[in-house]
């Protein structure tokens, strides 16, 4: 699964994926709470579920969980899902192993859900879709809430859905980030027609404020010095594992790696609460990439910054409504 996974995890060093510039709106907080927001892609990985879980329940913080839809497709039913383009049954993250690990990940959505957190879209078979049209980026939308919107009595257990599943699905989700963070214009378009609030797909050099287009606001993982050289790598797990040990993990190096990460996420958070404050975006897979190295770097951190003073470590939907002013969890330090 590890391969498959990491197979499906591009590296984006490159400056020219930094997003360009537009006529857009700027939303501006005023130099108000520093926000720390982390997320986690693919969402699989049931174990993790739980650890990440009881990590925030531990330190007060949400996340936000880019789910693909094909974890929640046992490899039995694999046929059911299309990717367009594509053959019928194919994946580039494969699917879930069984029905019974299908409810317990269900189980772990829900409860996530109504802890706080945030569940939001990451496809469904984590295809790349520069090439697609805005038509094919509305099925493979339409597919995902449609999985989601079925799930429980496609598994068996219709008799077990949540109460409240139904809006969850129709209305509880409403960002998206792109696989491979492969974002053409004909995505952009289908989010504003399809009805998503935000996309977070986008690459920065600093960390940046996001900014509204079309009345999709957009996101973006910045590029933060990293390492004895200080280059710059994006805020993600998977291009510090390329980095650092070439895509193949390496435990006895590990100590090594989580030190640098964590220094790399430190100083871009410091750089941010003493400064402009614009929100500090890290992102990681469902994956213990060089022996958790960069899992522990996450933990470490937000248990050293979470709590501070006028900081929030909250979802991309918190963030959102926060930076608007249409919510009121800026009133309290260290509150969500």
């Amino acid at each position: 699964m590890l391969r498959s996974v990491l197979t499906a995890c591009m590296l984006f060093p490159l400056l020219d994926t930094i997003a360009k510039a537009e006529t857009t709106q700027t939303i501006d907080d005023k130099r108000g709470k520093q926000l720390v927001l982390i997320s986690f892609d693919g969402a699989l990985d049931n174990r993790l579920w739980e650890r990440s879980r009881n990590f925030a329940k531990a330190h007060g913080i949400h996340f936000t969980y880019f789910l693909s839809c094909t974890t929640l497709i046992p490899r039995e039913r694999a046929g059911d899902y299309k990717a367009p383009g594509m053959k019928a049954g194919r994946s580039n993250i494969g699917f879930a192993a069984s029905p019974e690990d299908v409810s317990l990940r269900l189980r772990h959505i829900w409860e996530a859900h109504t802890e706080g957190h945030e569940i939001a879209s990451h496809t469904c078979g984590h295809f790349d879709g520069k090439e697609w049209t805005k038509a094919e980026w509305l099925t493979e939308f339409e597919t995902f809430h449609r999985v989601l919107a079925n799930v429980w009595k496609d598994n068996g257990e219709a008799n077990q859905e949540p109460e409240g599943w139904a809006d969850f699905v129709s209305n509880g989700i409403i960002g998206f980030r792109a696989p491979y963070l492969s974002a053409p214009e004909s995505l952009h378009a289908a989010q504003r027609e399809f009805g998503y609030r935000y996309d977070a797909s986008l690459v920065s050099h600093d960390p940046e404020r996001p900014r509204t287009v079309k009345g999709v606001t957009r996101f973006a993982l910045p590029l933060i010095p990293e390492g004895p050289r200080q280059r710059r790598i994006i805020a993600m797990d998977y291009n510090l594992f390329i980095r650092h040990s070439a895509g193949l993990n390496n435990p006895s190096r590990a100590a090594e790696f989580e030190e640098s990460a964590y220094q790399a996420f430190r100083a871009a958070f410091e750089s941010e609460y003493r400064g402009a404050r614009a929100p500090l975006q890290i992102g990681l897979h469902f994956v213990e990439m060089n022996d958790g190295a960069y899992w522990r770097a996450m933990e470490r951190l937000a248990s050293d910054v979470c709590g501070l003073p006028d900081v929030a470590c909250v979802t991309y939907r918190q963030a959102l409504d926060m930076l608007e002013g249409e919510g009121d969890q800026a009133a309290t330090p260290g509150a969500m």
